[in-house]
This record gives structure tokens, C-alpha cells and sequence, in this order.
């Protein structure tokens, strides 16, 4: 029993900096069409820029909240410097974010090095409690709880806000949307800062389990792109729902057959989209 305990527990934690990952990923997809090829290097500059504001100041908390700002207005500069001009054109917008992400990985090889670097758990995070019968990591508990509460806060801002109903009627309708006097090129700057300091969240939270190094960009924006493909592109509850299956697969496919890792990735991408081309939650 208390190996299907630790290992779900373990899934979902991976899930959930999955779905920090995949919900600026399809967030940027659903209302401006982009396939930010860049995305994970959102994710590795928000783990090592939080590494190195956690050294200088002492401080999780300060050192994570530095690393999120900095992505977020990397994010803002990206979109209005680069991809603004390229509205539409979904070719030059992947190969320019592509170019981006070798960009962003030399530069962080020449400034981090190549060793693997681990984000400092909390202080206050450290440690393991007894939960459903086992002793587990307190931070992972701190994870999943914090990836459950993002998830709701997305929903709460989609479903609930004016805002988020502009962002889904744009989505639906943007030309409609522009003809309401909406400035949708704010929105759209907007969004994208959210996508990318959404990816520098999950570099930071992730950090602590799966660490930073060349390559991290590669491997997260690959999980990523497979979760929205299974939850379907440009929504929410899809990327959830996606993570927690990709999550828990990845996880348990690890423990029972660790020699065919990548193969039990793309099972679930496989199969759902086998039966439902669109995704989970992706419109027909």
C-alpha cells in the first residue's frame, strides 16, 4: 500500500510543475496561436536566476519572487520587441523562439556552468510529515498543494473575471473582440508575461526535485508540449487533466519499467489522441 502511496504522491508533484509548465504554454497558444518553442527556457532561467537571487539574499521567498519578475518582463520584451512583429506568422514565430531557446541555453551554459544545480528547498518546507499513513517530503506535499491552488486561480480568473472573459472571447473571436475597441495587443503582452512567469514558477518550485541543467529546457518544454497535445490546445482544465495523466504515467512507467522512459511518455499522447485527435479537452 505504501508503494502505491508514495509513488502517486511523487506523480502528482510532478504534475503539478507539469501543469505550471503546460498552462502559460497553452495560455500563449489558445489566444495568440503561438507554439513558444522558447517556453523552456523560461523554465530554466526562472530555476537559475532564483539559484542565484536565493544565494545573494538568503531568502526563498525574495529569490523566487526576483526570478518570477525577471521572466515575466523577459516575457514582455520577447513579445513586443519580437513576436509582435510576427502576428500570424506561425513559421517565423517557431523559428524565431526556436532560435531563441539555443540563444538562452549557451548563454546560461557560459553563466551557470554545466553542473547540475539544485534551487534551496525552504527552510521552513524541509523535512517530511506523516500523510495518509507514510512519512513524506514536506515540500512535495507544499507542491502539490500549490499546483492545485494555481489550477484554481487560472479557472477563478478564465471563468470569473472580466478579464479572463476577454481573454476567452478572444480566443473564440479576436477580430470581434478588436472590434469592441478592446486593446488587444495589451492583452496579448499580458498573457504572455503570465505564460512565461507561469514557466519560471515551475523552474522555481521544480528546482529543489529535479534541479537545473543544460538540457532542462529541452526536457520540460518536450513533457509540456505532450501534455497539452493529450489535454488539448488552448485550454486550462485540458493542461490539468493532461498533466495529472502524463504525470502519473511518467512516474510509475519510471518505477516498473525505467529502461523504456521515453516510450512511456508519449503512451498517453498516443492513445488519447488515437481516440480523440484534439485532445482531452480540445474542441472537435
Amino acid at each position: 500500500m505504501n508503494f502505491w502511496i508514495i509513488n502517486t504522491l511523487n506523480g502528482l508533484s510532478l504534475a503539478m510543475i507539469l501543469f505550471l509548465l503546460a498552462a502559460g504554454l497553452t495560455l500563449i497558444f489558445g489566444l495568440m496561436h503561438i507554439i513558444n518553442m522558447a517556453h523552456g527556457s523560461f523554465y530554466l532561467l526562472g530555476g537559475y536566476i532564483a539559484i542565484s537571487a536565493i544565494r545573494l539574499t538568503g531568502d526563498f521567498g525574495t529569490g523566487a519572487l526576483l526570478a518570477v519578475l525577471a521572466i515575466a518582463v523577459t516575457g514582455v520584451i520577447v513579445q513586443r520587441l519580437f513576436l509582435a512583429r510576427l502576428y500570424k506568422q506561425e513559421m517565423p514565430q517557431a523559428l524565431l523562439t526556436l532560435g531563441l531557446l539555443f540563444i538562452v541555453a549557451d548563454v546560461a551554459f557560459f553563466t551557470w556552468g554545466g553542473d547540475p544545480l539544485l534551487v534551496p528547498e525552504p527552510r521552513l518546507l524541509q523535512g517530511g510529515v506523516r500523510f495518509l499513513g507514510v512519512i513524506y517530503p514536506l515540500y512535495r506535499l507544499f507542491l502539490i498543494g500549490w499546483g492545485l491552488a494555481t489550477a484554481f486561480f487560472l479557472w477563478a480568473f478564465l471563468e470569473r473575471t472580466k478579464i479572463g472573459a476577454i481573454v476567452r472571447a478572444g480566443m473564440d473571436d479576436e477580430e470581434m473582440v478588436r472590434g469592441l475597441g478592446i486593446n488587444m495587443p495589451l492583452v496579448f503582452t499580458a498573457i504572455f508575461a503570465l505564460g512565461a512567469a507561469l514557466a519560471a514558477i515551475g523552474g522555481v518550485l521544480g528546482g529543489p526535485l529535479l534541479g537545473m541543467f543544460p538540457g532542462a529546457d529541452f526536457e520540460v518544454a518536450l513533457l509540456a508540449f505532450v501534455v497539452v497535445t493529450v489535454g488539448g490546445l488552448g485550454s486550462i482544465r485540458g493542461a490539468f487533466l493532461g498533466s495529472l495523466l502524463v504525470g502519473l504515467v511518467d512516474n510509475f512507467g519510471n518505477v516498473w519499467f525505467p529502461q523504456l522512459s521515453l516510450f512511456t511518455i508519449f503512451v498517453p499522447m498516443v492513445i488519447v489522441l488515437a481516440l480523440r485527435p484534439t485532445g482531452l479537452m480540445g474542441r472537435v
